[in-house]
């Protein structure tokens, strides 16, 4: 049965939709990546690049999952900062800092520069505001300012004291923030399906309604190679990456309990029009706020509020966005009091415990990576790039994650699930005493 695109925004507007085929048949590949998304796509692209035959297994369709459902920030945040300089720090010494600031930001660069080089249209803007939601979070703010002034990056960043937020956003809820200039907001699914046809460009086959049922590790020591099993195909390889993230269902014995989904949804509004879309964001700046279950919003190409905020951790999607978001929407921004939302839709994130990205190996060629915790489309094209380098013998950087250690909670996934619900509790509490 062909997969149907979820009712979002972004499929309503593509530029142009994939059309893969069903995996049918043997192939035979180098490198075979099961799932079609940001982390998936990205590999393929950089591994095309250099000039090997690679072979993507979509179960859905090319960004079918989060990749096409996200609120399309592209930002310097990491929720697991903390946990990986921590980690880190054993295996990069002194050089820990400037390898996560590298993290930061690295991103940004190679989404900018496939943009331009394969001239992807995908709505591509600049200018972000991280707002303090209390006078609580002020000192956090004021601490990353002067870290990115410390990098050098004083022509792309402004702390924004309150009285000067109505220069950027018709609202009184916030109590300051930093104007990012490099960080970058975008249609994601026409971003990744770009991506796609520029890896298909360079030789990279790719199949849509394709589930995988079975893997095959191959044995290395034995030249076997890999294989990777579809109800109506085969692909053989040396080397095979899983890029499922949160809806990865593959190799559960060995990856059970170390990545959990959590819900997040989203809505988009009628256009506004460029009288009131100029009046509520006149910059035309993508937002979110330091708390820890936050909202984050920004104007579509077409003059839309897109907005999205809080995340259910029990794993289940939710019934009716559009009840759950309209309080924060029209608290945020009075005048939309009563707008109309033409969009609502819901994805899920693969949250991990420590917020680290799980890159690593379940046998000597069978690698992955997941785990971006909210912060995916920076994240996932920086992973693409290490995981590339991995594939090819450069090992440095993916060391350095796979070193780290994860908490991986027994049980089933429901299990996880309310530990992470636990856990989302105890730190909104911890919010409200801030």
């Amino acid at each position: 049965m062909t997969a149907q695109r979820c009712p979002a925004y972004y499929s309503a507007t593509m530029n142009q939709d994939s059309d893969y085929p069903e995996l049918e048949g043997d192939v035979r590949v180098d490198v075979a990546i099961v799932g079609g998304g940001f982390t998936g796509i990205n590999t393929a692209l950089e591994l095309a690049e250099r000039g090997l035959k690679v072979a993507v297994i979509e179960a859905k369709k090319v960004a079918w999952g989060a990749t096409g459902r996200n609120g399309g920030q592209v930002t310097g945040s990491l929720s697991g900062d903390e946990a990986m300089r921590k980690q880190m720090r054993k295996t990069l010494g002194s050089d820990v800092d400037d390898f996560i600031w590298h993290l930061r930001f690295h991103g940004h660069d190679i989404i900018k520069n496939r943009i331009e080089k394969y001239g992807i249209n995908c709505d591509l803007k600049f200018g972000h505001l991280h707002t303090a939601y209390k006078p609580s979070h002020l000192p956090e703010l004021r601490a990353n300012y002067q870290e990115c002034l410390d990098h050098g990056m004083e022509s792309d960043v402004e702390f924004v004291e309150r009285e000067r937020m109505n220069e950027f956003l018709e609202t009184d809820i916030y109590h300051g923030g930093i104007y990012n200039k490099k960080n970058m907001h975008l249609h994601s699914l026409n971003l990744c399906l770009g991506e796609a046809r520029a890896a298909e460009s360079l030789g990279t086959l790719i199949f849509e309604n394709s589930e995988v049922i079975d893997i095959d590790h191959g044995n290395n020591k034995a030249g076997k190679p890999a294989k990777v099993f579809t109800q109506k195909g085969c692909v053989t390889a040396n080397t095979v990456m899983l890029a499922g993230n949160a809806y990865h269902r593959l190799e559960r014995l060995k990856m059970s309990g170390k990545i959990f989904p959590a819900a997040g949804g989203l809505v988009v509004t009628e256009p506004l029009g460029d009288e009131v879309a100029d009046l509520i964001n006149p910059k035309d700046v993508a937002v979110y706020d330091c708390r820890f279950v936050l909202d984050y919003y920004r104007l579509t190409a077409d003059k839309r509020l897109l907005f999205g905020g809080g995340a259910n951790y029990s794993g289940r999607e939710s019934r009716d966005i559009d009840a759950e978001l309209r309080p924060a929407i029209e608290k945020t921004f009075p005048r939309l009091k009563g707008v109309k939302v033409d969009f609502q839709w819901s994805g899920m994130m693969g949250i991990v415990v420590n917020r680290i990205p799980q890159l690593g190996k379940l046998s000597d060629n069978v690698f992955y990576a997941q785990g971006y915790s909210g912060h995916g489309i920076a994240l996932t094209h920086i992973v693409s790039e290490i995981m590339a380098n991995a594939i090819t013998g450069q090992m440095k950087d993916y060391d350095t994650f796979a070193n780290c250690k994860h908490i991986r909670i027994p049980g089933s996934e429901w299990i996880g699930n309310q530990f992470l619900a636990l856990g989302m509790w105890y730190y909104l509490m911890l919010e409200k005493l801030r």
